[in-house]
């Protein structure tokens, strides 16, 4: 018998025709690798899903009841639903921590308007409108605003006006809410009525972010390739790139990759871009853009998840929804070149005012003894090397299920199940060929000349191998000295 049947035995006598079939030889080039997104934030006592209880999300509708309208889960699901209504996205919200407090900001109004006009405030991003009528008190200036923000539930805050002062509380308890942004008339033409003094303090006291390990136990062994999130403080940065480090290595292979945003100055960014060294996550400065941070992380997040080539360059990729900051407050171009080397990933502002992505990057910047190390500081190094590994799994799985292991050279009839390392070897240049056609990687003869395939001297039952792909890179410079001629 010189044929290797999976399904039909060896001794049947019973008269017939027996056909199986085998997929070994099916699958022609590349696997397309299924893609999950998992969104962390909190919820309000409104939704209908409890924390800790990840949930496939469908639409911004289903994610307002599923975590309330207004919270922070919420919104997130919303823009990163505008971003990306295509990669299958899931949720785990998290309860305000118990000994967390809420973050408060005030406006203050003075004068009196000596004109009509209206009031243009903006709140995490979302305008809020008062008519101001000529000769109106502050008092009821104050008062007009805090209804309008109560009116509008899908606000990060609520409002309460007592005299002539309005104080926002934020939602949720936490750290993140001191990064909601206040401001007035953010768009040109906008103006406040001639005689009426505002004064705005911005959100401040909130303390205590809940724990993001009720998420990570949440999702249990399920793969997410990639991850938003809210949070920046150490804690829960630590226990994200922990779970991400692990799920990276040889024993467990599943991928992923998390994001999350910084707001403020260019220092307050990288003094804490400069705290982290993970080649799994990504912190983006947002700068003083009005758009919270946390919407940030999702947009983000769905525009790479979106992204089909893992090698292919961010740069220029537009974050939907995200409003820049104003003019003065953009970083310039030395400003940003010194964030991309404190771990935070830039972005620039095009001439209709859309955020674009410059360059992406991971928040790794040196290797175990300190010394620099750019060799995952792009986002796209990490999705290709993650694609690449998870080819070579499909291949061998695929192309030697259930196949008997020989020397090279042993003579053995067409059609057994037998694998040499040879045999091996081929289907990995194969497979590299395939990375060139699909642009993942350069280098045939390289890779050929350093790879090596061979059979365990210790456990009869294996092959050890050193796959050394040269993985493409990404065009970002282009410099040239122009020589002019008079």
């Amino acid at each position: 018998m010189s044929i290797t049947f999976n399904t039909i035995p060896l001794n049947i006598r019973t008269p017939g025709q027996y056909i199986e079939f085998d997929n070994s030889r099916a699958l022609q080039g590349l696997p397309l690798a299924r893609h999950k997104i998992l969104v962390v934030g909190q919820r309000l006592a409104a939704g209908t899903v409890a924390a800790g209880v990840p949930t496939r999300i469908l639409s911004a509708a289903q994610a307002e009841a599923s975590f309330g309208r207004g919270s922070m889960l919420s919104a997130m699901l919303a823009a990163l639903k505008a971003a990306n209504s295509y990669t299958e996205c899931w949720a785990v919200a998290l309860d305000d921590n118990g000994a967390g407090v809420a973050a408060t900001g005030t406006l203050t109004f003075s004068g009196s308007p000596t004109e009509a006009g209206t009031l243009n405030l903006y709140i995490g991003g979302q305008l809020v409108q008062i008519a101001v009528a000529s000769a109106a008190t502050t008092a009821s200036l104050a008062t007009a605003l805090a209804a309008a923000v109560t009116a509008d539930t899908t606000l990060p805050v609520t409002a309460a006006a007592a005299g002539s002062v309005v104080t926002f509380t934020a939602r949720h308890k936490g750290e993140v809410g001191n990064a909601l942004d206040l401001r007035l008339n953010y768009y040109s033409g906008e103006r406040t009525p001639k005689g009426l003094g505002t004064a705005i303090v911005a959100m401040t006291g909130g303390t205590a972010n809940p724990d993001v390990q009720a998420a990570i136990t949440a999702i249990g062994d399920e793969q997410f390739h990639t991850i938003a999130h809210a949070y920046t403080d150490a804690s829960n940065l630590g226990k994200v790139e922990a779970l991400l480090t692990s799920r990276w290595g040889p024993m467990i292979q599943k991928e992923g990759h998390a994001f999350t945003a910084v707001a403020g100055t260019l220092s307050a960014s990288t003094t804490l871009g400069a705290t982290r060294n993970s080649p799994h996550q990504s912190i983006l400065g947002a700068g003083k853009s009005p758009t919270p941070t946390y919407v940030w992380a999702a947009v983000a997040a769905a525009v790479d998840a979106y992204e089909a080539d893992p090698a292919r360059p961010r740069q220029t990729l537009v974050l939907p929804g995200i409003l820049p900051p104003a003019i003065g407050d953009r970083w310039t171009l030395s400003e940003r070149n010194l964030a991309l080397y404190d771990g935070i990933s830039t972005t620039v502002v095009d001439t209709g005012g859309l955020v674009l992505i410059e360059r992406l990057i991971t928040t790794y910047q040196t290797n175990s003894y300190g010394v620099e190390d750019p060799s995952y500081l792009d986002i796209e190094t990490m999705r290709t090397l993650a694609y690449l590994r998870f080819t070579v799994r499909a291949r061998i799985s695929s192309k030697f299920p259930r196949h008997k292991l020989a020397n090279d050279g042993t003579q053995f009839g067409a059609g057994q199940a037998v694998v040499t390392p040879n045999v091996i070897r081929a289907e990995l240049v194969a497979l590299f060929m395939d990375w060139m056609d699909a642009g993942l990687a350069e280098g045939l003869e390289q890779f050929k000349l350093d790879l090596k395939v061979e059979r365990s001297s210790t456990d009869a039952n294996r092959v050890d191998a050193v796959i050394p792909p040269d993985v493409i890179n990404q065009f970002r410079v282009f410099a040239a000295q122009v020589q002019f001629r008079l």
